[in-house]
């Protein structure tokens, strides 16, 4: 912090500030202020006279969440003889505070559990803790708090305190663990009524249930599991207990997913919550939705941690189909939350059924599935008195959708054809109300995909029917039937004759408002399905397409009609694809040329990127098949719209979002006729060039990736694309070299190592040989750090197909020189490689990435073993061996073992393996 260590009566200045000024201006500053505070070496004392003084709330949270903060982050700041002292001085001050507020105790008890975590020399902290406060009945809530916390901290991402030092503390935990139920036992027993104690002692319970730390022959007979299950059967127990008792119970049910392992507790609690099922139906004739919900998550609980034992077992001992039952119990309730609770079990039933394969177990949950699908389609129904069509987005559209997806999971245990016939039945024989026919066309349209559509009657007979529905049926209705029919485009294939009135059906719907976009979208499925047999209907799809906006469709169901027309247009004869494609694509040329004209002093809008998104769809899917010789169709048309889409990318060169759409849809011309867009190539790239010399949008780097892989093999091009290359680099390292470039820019590296990784795989020697190539291979190293998912992938793929090059001989004429180059590479920068990766690994990157870097080091390995032995081992010893804390890292024999697993590998998974293993004793 600049100016030195600031007064406590600033800081006070400050926190008043961040909670009452009432100019937001003033706000921000204090919170700016604070935050430099907290990152400072200042604020460890600061917090402590703060906690001291006890002046007010607000100075005491501010305090007590930055010694918390400090403790996480910064505990390497203090030097080891400080730690007793700042355990002691942390204690006092909970004790002082412990009627202040609670959620300071919380941030307390957090700094207390992370110190314990982190702080070798503090042995047994749990009994030392127990020994002191729990005679004190004032304490006891603190200490509780901090029994909580302590066990959740373990696992927390914010502590890298590594693999060995958690595995001392979890064996040190388990062995105090008896005496801490004990104690809760205690508290619950001497609680009576009050309820916050009981609360409290249900959230430790859980806590240490989480950790996994309980003996469960100790917890099956103790008294809290018999307390839990009677606050849980009482009817008067208020929400925040019953709230807290079921997630008690919920974690105790998580953590013996290993039944077998933990058969005592299992028994205990399977009784137990098998014994709420009176207590669910008090709540549901009370109305109490909040514990409704809470039963229905512990049944949940119950059937995923039996889910295993219930598919091997059915019906016997703990495989138990009663627990089902409950389940069911729970869907036949009225509000659609309740069942949705349940997916995922449902979800997990249906994928260990499916794998397991045997039609007499899936017998046997057959009718639990069609009992659940009848419930699933009744909590499908729209409100009677609905108007309009279904809204996806709002909640109950979502919950639709999530039925629709589990529908199409477990759809195989009762039979696609079978439900599909039944459920056409209830419409076809009965005279059901319009909200029932909407919520069974939804379920028919969710599984029609799945019926094989050859030779099937009913099929055709449904498709029959709906497309005679009157125009007069609910509106609702009509919207899921065009959504079934789109469903349906399979069946629609296999009976051309279908053709004609399913198209004017949907024609019907795409002249009205509410229909429009669904009926586009059921048109898109079968233009996609039915390419062949809709090639004689495409001049009425171009005059869809010419009158696109007279129709009121969502920008995504525009964009599909144009993409469905595309597929269509790529089956016509090659001689009549041009004119076609000119026609779909002139009225989105005209709106560009429009808007380049237009004056902008109009006040209409200039935003081309409707237009250039339909032009790049397409662009996109109209992949005509063409012989060897033959011209693109696409060419001239192509070559024909470039002036425009340059005078476009011109005109808005300083806007991010509208070049990132113009190089998107350059970037598929330039995919649709491939080496066709020769002629392009020149004036292109200089305008690339030229605006990313000013406004440098990553976007041009992603272009300029595409015309390496389009060109880079073509002799006359390389020069070209490398003096491309050079140019574009220059601005994007002034980029990346600015303060936080990097982690400012991650869209910049991806791009960049798109265009690198696509020279090393279309011309590595041009690239090799170039002097820009140390730059960016020293730019690589530098980006390897940055924990942004894309960039790093592309990273890490640049660095191995790079040094890959020189690894395989797939007898090209210029394998022995880019083994050289490589070997060049290598030696300049292989061990500055080797340990930056191992430390990005221990240090800064996620555990998905892992397998990349293990893939970098593994071609680094094959490239020179011996080398790679040496570099490896250097890397090694310049890892920290301690933590600030003085717990052990790393043990010499762990670091032998690492070098030799990965040195020794016989394939890359190895090594993924090992740097996986490895890099948990830094986490």
């Amino acid at each position: 912090m600049e100016g030195g260590k600031p007064t406590l009566p600033l800081v006070y200045q400050a926190v008043q500030a961040l909670y009452h000024d009432p100019d937001p201006a003033g706000k921000e500053r204090a919170s700016v202020w604070l935050g430099e505070l907290q990152r400072s070496m200042y604020a460890w004392e600061i917090s402590d006279q703060l906690l001291q003084l006890k002046q007010d709330v607000e100075s005491c949270y501010f305090a007590a969440q930055t010694m918390k903060m400090k403790i996480q982050t910064s505990f390497y700041e203090l030097p080891p003889e400080t730690h007793t002292a700042l355990r002691d001085s942390l204690l006092s001050h909970i004790q002082n505070l412990k009627d202040l507020s609670p959620i300071i105790i919380t941030q307390l008890a957090l700094a207390i559990a992370d110190l314990a975590l982190q702080m070798a020399s503090w042995k047994g902290c749990v009994q030392t803790l127990i020994e002191k406060y729990s005679n004190d009945v004032s304490s006891m809530p603190f200490l509780i708090e901090i029994l909580t916390v302590l066990p959740e901290e373990v696992h927390s991402r914010s502590l890298r305190i590594g693999a060995n030092r958690r595995s001392e503390i979890i064996e040190d935990l388990a062995y105090y663990s008896t005496t801490v139920v004990t104690l809760l036992v205690t508290c619950a027993e001497k609680s009576g009524h009050d309820e916050k104690m009981l609360i409290k002692v249900f959230r430790c319970l859980g806590s240490w249930f989480n950790l996994g730390v309980l003996d469960n022959n100790f917890m099956a007979n103790n008294q809290l599991l018999m307390i839990l299950f009677q606050v849980l059967q009482r009817d008067e127990t208020s929400t925040n207990l019953h709230e807290a008792a079921s997630d008690c119970v919920c974690s105790a049910l998580y953590a013996i997913e290993n039944v077998a392992v933990h058969m005592p507790l299992a028994m205990q609690l399977f009784q137990g919550v098998l014994s709420l099922e009176t207590a669910y139906h008090m709540a549901v004739a009370r109305e109490d939705l909040d514990k409704v919900l809470n039963y229905c998550r512990i049944f949940t609980e119950l059937c995923e941690t039996f889910l295993e034992m219930t598919v091997r077992t059915p019906g016997q001992g703990m495989g138990d189909l009663r627990i089902l039952e409950l389940l069911l119990i729970c869907a036949g309730h009225p509000q659609y939350e309740v069942v949705e609770i349940s997916f995922n079990f449902w979800y997990r039933l249906g994928e260990n059924l499916y794998k397991i394969n045997d039609p007499a177990v899936h017998r046997v949950f057959k009718p639990y599935i069609q009992r659940l699908l009848h419930s699933l389609a009744r909590h499908c129904q729209l409100d009677p008195d609905h108007e309009g069509v279904p809204e996806d987005t709002d909640d109950f559209g979502e919950f639709r959708m999530r039925v629709s997806d589990l529908v199409k999971d477990v759809i195989f245990l009762v039979g696609s054809m079978e439900c599909f016939s039944q459920l056409y039945s209830t419409l076809k024989e009965g005279n059901p109300p319009w909200e029932v026919t909407e919520a069974v066309l939804f379920i028919m349209a969710s599984i029609a995909k799945s019926i094989d559509p050859e030779n099937n009657p009913t099929l055709t007979e449904v498709l029959e029917q709906v497309v005679l529905l009157p125009e007069t049926v609910h509106l609702a209705v009509r919207y899921t039937s065009i959504e079934l029919v789109g469903e349906m485009s399979e069946v629609i294939d296999r009976n051309p004759c279908m053709l004609d009135p399913v198209l004017n059906f949907l024609m019907k719907g795409l002249r009205e408002k509410p229909l429009a976009s669904v009926a586009a979208k059921a048109i898109h499925n079968i233009c996609s399905v039915c390419r062949d047999h809709m090639a004689q209907h495409f001049q009425g799809l171009l005059n869809i397409a010419r009158l696109l906006d007279s129709f009121a469709l969502s920008t995504d169901a525009a964009v599909g009609l144009l993409k469905g027309t595309a597929l269509v247009l790529a089956r016509l004869p090659l001689e009549k694809i041009t004119e076609c494609l000119n026609d779909l694509c002139a009225v989105q040329v005209m709106a560009l040329r429009k808007l380049l004209t237009a004056d902008s002093s109009s006040g209409k809008s200039s935003d081309p990127t409707v237009w250039l998104d339909r032009l790049a769809v397409i662009f996109r899917h109209t992949n005509p098949i063409v012989e060897n010789g033959q011209t693109h169709p696409c060419q001239k048309v192509i070559q024909e719209i470039w002036p425009v889409m340059s005078e476009t990318l011109n005109a808005h060169q300083n806007d991010n979002r509208i070049v990132e759409r113009c190089c998107r849809c350059l970037r598929f011309a330039v995919r649709c006729v491939g080496k066709g867009s020769a002629c392009l190539l020149q004036p292109l790239v200089t305008q690339m060039v030229s605006v990313y010399q000013v406004y440098p949008h990553s976007c041009f780097l992603y272009l300029g990736s595409i015309l390496v892989d389009e060109y880079g093999m073509e002799e006359g091009c390389r020069q070209g694309l490398l003096d491309m290359l050079q140019a574009l680099c220059m601005p994007t390292f002034q980029l990346l070299e600015q303060p936080n470039g990097l982690r400012n820019h991650p869209d910049t590296v991806d791009d960049l190592f798109r265009l690198a990784t696509r020279f090393v795989q279309r011309s590595p020697v041009t690239l090799l040989n170039s002097s820009i190539v140390v730059h960016i291979i020293q730019c690589a190293i530098a980006s390897t750090t940055l924990d942004h998912r894309d960039a790093n992938c592309s990273v890490m793929k640049f660095i191995r197909d790079l040094i890959h090059t020189g690894v395989t001989n797939d007898h090209e004429d210029d394998f022995e020189a880019r083994k050289g180059l490589i070997g060049q590479v290598m030696e300049q920068h292989g061990q500055q490689l080797v340990t930056q990766l191992i430390n990005t690994c221990c240090f800064c990157l996620p555990p998905y990435t892992l397998p990349d870097v293990a893939e970098v080091l593994w071609e680094i390995m094959v490239f020179d073993r011996p080398t790679f032995c040496r570099w490896l081992e250097t890397a090694l010893k310049g890892l920290p061996k301690e933590t600030a804390g003085g717990a052990v890292t790393v043990t010499h024999k762990q670091l032998t073992d690492f070098h030799k697993q990965v040195t020794s590998a016989e394939e890359c998974k190895q090594v993924c393996w090992a740097i996986r293993e490895f890099t948990r004793l830094y986490r």
